[in-house]
């Protein structure tokens, strides 16, 4: 009983561990834009512009529900 409840703790520390891995990633991510923290404050850039946008150049207001940041660093409508 005693190798059975250690391998579940270990199990259970591992799916821990693949799921953070996971997370940081943003595999599963669905937004269309990253969050750079900037000093006290915090820009949001586009996923996916070729070339980057300057950090300096993007927004620092999340987009709301049905909007996105376009390659210029505006807030559009989808």
């Amino acid at each position: 009983m005693r190798g059975r409840g250690r391998l579940i703790v270990f199990a259970v520390i591992g799916l821990l561990g693949i799921w953070v891995l996971i997370d940081s990633l943003a595999i599963f991510d669905t937004k269309s834009y990253y969050e750079v923290p900037h000093g006290n404050h915090t820009h949001y850039l586009p996923k996916g512009c070729d070339p980057r946008l300057n950090v300096s150049q993007a927004p620092m207001r999340r987009p709301g529900p049905g909007e996105t940041i376009d390659c210029q660093g505006l807030i559009v409508r989808e």
